[in-house]
């Protein structure tokens, strides 16, 4: 699943598998792909991504010397968080830049991943199943917005209510994201991670990989990757237009 995993960032990045376990900085220019993961806007101005070991940049051409400078002097994992990061603001606003966002990404670990027991019954919900659920109330789980994306569900329900629901969205051929979403009444009776679980063997039946992604300050939904027999695998830092962060703060 690892081998996979960077077979797909190699493709978002521009890249190859094998620049994510070498031990000195990669920089590529982006260029688009019609394989990427489907919600990914190419080409990127200024993408870093890490397996654990060096960093893999992709930008635009004029911008990566400076990157792959800022790369080298940061030193791996602190390239992603601050002081540093405020080195790379200063290079990313002089073009109308700014970092928008950071996600730590999460593969099964097979040594200790199982499907666990729900205190609630689950059922497995097809694409014609939850098509009326694209509300508020499950939008970590669906999205409205790519829903021709979203593939299968699993649902927890307390008598006919659903309280609980994991959906996957396939971002890409060989890889499904999982989306999770519990009504606050529901919460830590472990039917989050019983979710996970259970969609993540429904996705692996059909010969896909799940993966998970989170904040790294969103330690609630960490601890539920980590429940459900996720551990981290990567980690990625992206940029956009200071007009787009501004539109995402209501600022504009």
């Amino acid at each position: 699943m690892l081998k996979i995993a960077m077979a797909q960032s190699a493709v978002d990045l521009g890249c190859s598998p094998e620049d994510f376990l070498r031990d000195e900085n990669v920089a590529v220019e982006s260029v688009c792909h019609p394989d990427a993961r489907k919600y990914l806007k190419l080409p990127f101005f200024c993408e870093l991504c890490s397996y654990g070991g060096n960093v893999v940049i992709s930008g635009e051409k004029e911008v990566l010397p400076q990157l792959k400078a800022y790369a080298d002097r940061a030193e791996g994992y602190r390239a992603f968080e601050t002081p540093a990061m405020h080195v790379l603001e200063k290079t990313l606003k002089q073009y109308g830049q700014r970092i928008c966002f950071m996600a730590e990404y999460f593969l099964p670990d097979m040594r200790v991943f199982r499907v666990k027991d729900c205190p609630y019954p689950i059922r497995v919900l097809e694409r014609e199943d939850f098509k009326d659920l694209y509300t508020d109330t499950w939008h970590n789980a669906l999205c409205a917005d790519r829903s021709h994306l979203d593939m299968l569900a699993v649902g927890a329900y307390d008598g006919d209510i659903l309280i609980g629901l994991a959906g996957v969205s396939a971002d890409c051929d060989s890889m499904w994201q999982i989306g999770i979403d519990v009504l606050p009444s529901y919460r830590r009776q472990g039917i989050a991670s019983a979710l996970t679980t259970r969609i993540a063997y429904e996705v692996m039946q059909r010969g896909k990989v799940p993966f998970y992604c989170a904040a790294w300050s969103n330690v609630r939904s960490v601890r539920n990757a980590i429940s459900s027999g996720f551990r981290p695998a990567w980690v990625e830092l992206t940029s956009k237009p200071q007009t787009f962060v501004d539109e995402m703060n209501g600022e504009n």
